[in-house]
C-alpha cells in the first residue's frame, strides 16, 4: 500500500503531467505572430515601434521583434496598428433581476440576462477590462464565468457602494456603521469602494479612512451634504471623482477661472477624474428627444427589456422643459471646461462611461467617451492613456495590463488606422485579442447580427411596464 505521503506525491506528478500536455496544447493552438504592425505601446516612453513582430502565446504577450515557434498562425499586420485593450472605468453591469409580482421566499428571479450577449459589447469594441461600480455578489459570478472561460469578456475590477439613508444595499449613517460596511466589503472580496450622495461628513470621513486602513481604493460621488463646502470633500484617500458633473453641481458661474480652482482641488488632493462625459451627453440629449437614442445603430444590441425601460419610461425625457433643456447643456459645457482645466494642471484623467445608464451603450459609449475627452483639449495619445495604462496604474494591475510588453497579458486590439492621427480610428477595428482569443472583426460582426437577431425576436416578451406592473 501507498503510503499517504507517496500517493499525495503521484497525484501531484499527475496533475504536473496535465499540466504540461495542456501547456503544449495550448502552445500549438493558442500562438499568433503578428508581423509587420506598428504598435502603440503605452508604455512609459509612448514609444511607437513601427514594422514589428509580436509573437502572443498561453495568453500572453511573449515577445517583440524575438523568435517565435513555426507552428505558431502567423497573421499579416502590414499597414496596421496594435495597442492595449481598453479600459472602461465606470460600468453597471445588469444581473439577473426580480421577482416581480407575487414574491415568496426561495423564489428567484425572474428576468435572466444571457452574460455572454452582454460581455459582446464590450469586445466589440476593444473594451477588455471594466470597473463595476455597483458591484454584488453576483458580479463575482460574472466575473468567475469569464475566468473559467464558459463566457468571452473582459476582466473585471469590482467596487462596493456604500451610501446613507435608509435604501437597499450598504446604507450607513455613522462613523462606526461606515466603517463596519469597509470592513464588511474587504471580507467580502471587494477590491475598491464606491461612496455615494447621501452620506453625512462625518461618516463619510470614517469610511475613506477606514479604506486607507483596509488598502481599499476610494472612488464615487461627492455627498449632498457638502453643499456650499466642495473643498471639505477632499480629503487624503478620495482616489477619484466619478464624474465631471459632481464638480458642476458646486458651480455657480460656469466659468473657466471656477473650473480652474476645481481642478486645482484635486491636483492638490491627489484625486483623479473619471469624467464620464457620455453620460451627460446622453442625458441632456434624452432630455430634448428620444429620437436620437432610437436612431443609434448600437441599441438593437441592448437587451429587449432595458429598449423597453429606455423608450417608453424615460425618467430624462420625461423632465423635458426648455429651462432643463438649457440646464442640461450647460452642464455638458462645463464639463468639457473642467476636464480641459484639470489636463492643465496634471490631474490625471481616466476614461469611463457610466455604461447601463439610460442611452450609454457598454462598449459602443467607450470610443464616443474618448472622442469627448479629445474634443475638450486632450491629445489623441492622452485620450488612449486614459483608457489604457492610467486605468491599469490606478486599479493596480499596470504589471500585467495597459500596455504593449513583454510578459503582459494579450489584451489587445488590431486596427486598420492610426488612431493618434484621429481618435475616431478607434473604431476600424480588424481584430481583438482578448485574454489570448483571436477574435476578427467578421466573426465579431457576425455576433453582434446574431444578437441583434435575437433581440428582436423577443421584444415582444419585454415589456418594461407590463413586467414591472403586473396585473394580479
Amino acid at each position: 500500500m501507498f503510503k499517504s505521503t507517496q500517493l499525495i506525491g503521484l497525484v501531484l506528478m499527475g496533475l504536473c503531467l496535465v499540466s504540461k500536455k495542456s501547456h503544449a496544447q495550448q502552445t500549438a493552438t493558442n500562438a499568433w505572430v503578428i508581423q509587420h504592425v506598428n504598435i502603440i505601446t503605452m508604455n512609459e516612453a509612448n514609444s511607437i515601434i513601427p514594422n514589428a513582430t509580436v509573437y502572443i502565446a498561453d495568453h500572453q504577450i511573449v515577445s517583440i521583434n524575438g523568435a517565435y515557434p513555426k507552428n505558431a498562425t502567423v497573421i499579416d499586420g502590414k499597414g496596421k496598428w496594435l495597442m492595449p485593450g481598453l479600459i472602461d472605468m465606470h460600468v453597471h453591469t445588469p444581473t439577473d433581476v426580480g421577482p416581480f409580482g407575487l414574491k415568496y421566499p426561495t423564489q428567484g428571479a425572474t428576468i435572466f440576462f444571457d452574460l455572454q450577449d452582454q460581455m459582446l459589447l464590450y469586445i466589440a469594441n476593444g473594451v477588455s477590462t471594466i470597473f463595476e461600480l455597483s458591484a454584488r455578489a453576483e458580479h463575482f459570478g460574472q466575473r468567475n464565468e469569464i475566468a473559467k472561460g464558459t463566457v468571452i469578456g473582459p476582466r473585471m475590477a469590482l467596487a462596493a457602494m456604500i451610501d446613507g439613508g435608509t435604501g437597499q444595499g450598504r446604507s450607513v449613517n455613522t462613523p462606526e456603521e461606515g466603517r463596519q460596511a469597509v470592513k464588511s466589503a474587504k471580507a467580502e472580496g471587494y477590491e475598491f469602494i464606491k461612496v455615494y450622495a447621501y452620506l453625512n461628513p462625518a461618516t463619510y470621513f470614517a469610511i475613506i479612512d477606514e479604506s486607507n486602513k483596509q488598502g481599499l481604493k476610494v472612488i464615487g460621488h461627492i455627498p449632498t451634504s457638502f453643499k456650499d463646502k466642495l473643498k471639505e470633500a477632499f480629503v487624503p484617500g478620495f482616489g477619484m471623482v466619478a464624474h465631471a458633473e459632481e464638480l458642476t453641481n458646486y458651480a455657480k458661474d460656469y466659468s473657466d477661472q471656477e473650473a480652474q480652482e476645481m481642478a486645482a482641488l484635486l491636483k492638490t488632493n491627489g484625486t483623479w477624474l473619471s469624467p464620464t462625459l457620455i453620460t451627460m451627453e446622453a442625458i441632456a440629449s434624452q432630455v430634448r428627444s428620444l429620437e436620437p437614442l432610437k436612431a443609434l445603430p448600437s441599441l438593437a444590441y441592448v437587451h429587449p427589456l432595458l429598449q423597453s425601460k429606455w423608450l417608453t419610461a424615460n425618467k430624462y425625457n420625461k423632465m423635458s422643459s426648455p429651462e432643463n433643456i438649457a440646464h442640461f447643456e450647460q452642464y455638458t459645457r462645463f464639463n468639457l471646461q473642467l476636464v480641459k482645466a484639470c489636463a492643465a494642471v496634471g490631474v490625471p484623467i481616466v476614461a469611463g462611461t457610466d455604461a447601463g445608464t439610460s442611452g450609454v451603450i457598454a462598449g459602443f459609449s467607450l470610443p464616443d467617451e474618448m472622442a469627448l475627452l479629445v474634443k475638450a483639449g486632450l491629445s489623441p495619445q492622452a485620450a488612449i492613456a486614459s483608457a489604457t495604462k492610467l486605468p491599469a496604474q490606478w486599479l493596480g494591475i499596470d504589471k500585467v495590463l495597459g500596455s504593449i510588453e513583454a510578459g503582459k497579458l494579450a489584451d489587445l486590439i488590431l486596427l486598420e488606422e492610426n488612431p493618434l492621427n484621429d481618435i475616431q480610428n478607434i473604431r476600424k477595428i480588424a481584430a481583438v485579442i482578448i485574454n489570448g482569443q483571436w477574435l476578427d472583426q467578421a466573426s465579431i460582426q457576425k455576433k453582434l447580427q446574431h444578437l441583434a437577431q435575437k433581440n428582436t425576436n423577443m421584444k415582444d416578451q419585454f415589456d418594461w411596464k407590463t413586467i414591472t406592473s403586473p396585473k394580479k
